[in-house]
């Protein structure tokens, strides 16, 4: 801690906020940048099961031509969701009905059966959709799932990271045109899926911030088992 007097700290703090400034101005450079990227045409077919039963990609965006997946780590063997996506899950409910006043649909998909994300989501008390990738390739072909072979060779997070895991989590958005043609627009994975753990944001405004020490969160529970 660095006690200061008010005209100190207002000086201080102004010298933040000019570097707060050009932050911003980068970002929304970044921001520029990502809608940008060029689409990739998706020609696979994939099928999801789900609260209505089995639908097509496509489907999933309800009538809506944006579609944001978050990729929740929930294998087909465990019997409950992994605790960290259980932490970003927990933002997802309050914001999607403006993400759909945006003509955006965001979803989960996840590995695991059907029943057992039921279970799951009645659990938490969530009522986003959420759908199952269990008899799909989905996972795997966008980065989240991988065979035993791959879990210690660089494969994860655009060739980065070691996944050391069957799944991994990450944010993937969608795109469909007038035609009902489907387009891959992009993917985040790791650190890169920060911004959208409203959570983190509001730590990294507070003195101890994340107060996690190079231990990405560790302190993390199920919000019913605190």
């Amino acid at each position: 801690m660095n006690l200061v007097g008010h005209d100190e700290w207002v000086e201080a703090r102004r010298g933040l906020l000019a570097k707060e400034k050009e932050f911003t101005r980068v970002r929304d450079e970044l921001t520029r940048q990502r809608l940008a990227l060029p689409w990739e045409r998706v020609e696979k077919e994939y099928v999801f099961d789900g609260p209505g039963g089995k639908q097509a990609l496509p489907e999933l965006f309800d009538g809506r031509s944006q579609l944001l997946v978050y990729h929740f780590m929930f294998d087909p063997e465990d019997e409950a969701g992994c605790r960290v996506c259980s932490f970003w899950a927990d933002n997802f409910d309050p914001i999607v009905v403006h993400l759909q006043a945006r003509d955006v649909t965001m979803v989960a998909i996840s590995r695991a059966p059907y029943p057992k994300l039921a279970a799951y989501q009645e659990r938490m008390g969530w009522s986003f959709p959420w759908f199952s990738s269990f008899e799909s390739e989905f996972n795997f072909d966008y980065g989240v799932a991988f065979t035993p072979e791959q879990r210690d060779e660089l494969v994860y997070n655009y060739g980065t990271l070691r996944p050391q895991f069957p799944n991994r989590e990450g944010v993937s958005v969608f795109a469909t045109d007038e035609s009902g043609g489907v387009f891959h627009t992009y993917s985040a994975y790791a650190r890169g899926i920060d911004l959208v753990n409203t959570a983190y944001n509001y730590l990294d405004l507070v003195p101890k911030g994340r107060d996690e020490n190079g231990r990405a969160a560790f302190w993390v529970r199920r919000h019913d088992e605190y």
